[in-house]
């Protein structure tokens, strides 16, 4: 049995080959997740920038577009990091109506919520610290919920995504945007290459990063499940007309449930 995680040991990263074997089964994996994204919160949105061309920005676009907001929504932004999404949100909603609009980011990595409330203004959205399996809302509150390139990294996301259908109105929408295996060969060899070899070596210069947060992060994505079985799993959580929409050739895709009236 490895020893127990140690966040202030500079000696024990947060993953180390042994672990990436099977990240998703690491006992610890809570712990390690939030000391990963506390160690690279600070260079978190430039890597995002850099190692995407920019495309990170464009899938947050599209899964605002396709949660068909309405005047009035109230969103939650799970695993809301650096709030890029929670904000994308605001500003969509901010188009539709006068009113300021209920925007809520909530993230169990504290380090990355100041830097979400910097990009804010005026009373645009809230932030939370919170758990995506525990969310701090009662049941059906909310009108959408959204979770970006989070939800392989919770612990049970079966458990969490029957927590979202919880706090989910009826008629709400859940949006998952996630990283996926391209399924053109082509396309994953240069895939495998580039997320499994270069932009480990180079996230990690940028970053300075020594929790191992940027071999986690691609090794998380090639073992989580695919886009059929999360399909599967939120129609078990009790989603409905579950689909997904594919983006940028396959390197990502959006997943959108909705809670039955």
């Amino acid at each position: 049995m490895p020893a127990a995680f140690d966040p202030s040991s500079s000696s024990d990263p947060a993953w180390d080959a042994a672990r990436l074997n099977a990240p998703h089964a690491v006992a610890d994996k809570a712990a390690r997740v939030e000391e990963m994204f506390t160690a690279i919160a600070p260079s978190y949105d430039l890597n995002n920038r850099v190692h995407s061309f920019g495309r990170d920005q464009a899938w947050r676009r599209a899964t605002v577009k396709l949660a068909d907001l309405k005047a009035g929504d109230c969103v939650l932004d799970v695993a809301c990091g650096t709030g890029d999404l929670t904000l994308a949100f605001a500003q969509a909603q901010k188009k539709l109506e006068s009113n300021p609009p209920s925007v809520t980011g909530v993230d169990f990595t504290y380090a990355m919520l100041p830097l979400a409330k910097q990009k804010s203004t005026g009373k645009q959205t809230r932030y939370v610290h919170g758990d995506a399996m525990a969310l701090p809302l009662p049941d059906a509150s909310v009108d959408v919920v959204s979770i970006a390139f989070g939800i392989r990294n919770v612990i049970d996301p079966a458990a969490a995504l029957a927590e979202f259908a919880r706090v989910l109105r009826p008629g709400g929408r859940l949006m998952v945007l996630e990283f996926t295996v391209p399924r053109n060969p082509v396309m994953r060899l240069g895939y495998n290459f580039y997320c499994g070899w270069l932009m480990p070596r180079t996230a990690t210069l940028i970053s300075g990063d020594r929790s191992g947060a940027y071999r986690y992060l691609p090794r998380s994505v090639s073992t989580f499940a695919s886009a059929e079985q999360l399909r599967k799993m939120m129609a078990l959580a009790g989603l409905v007309g579950v689909e997904t929409t594919s983006l940028t050739l396959g390197i990502a895709a959006c997943h959108r449930g909705v809670k039955p009236r």
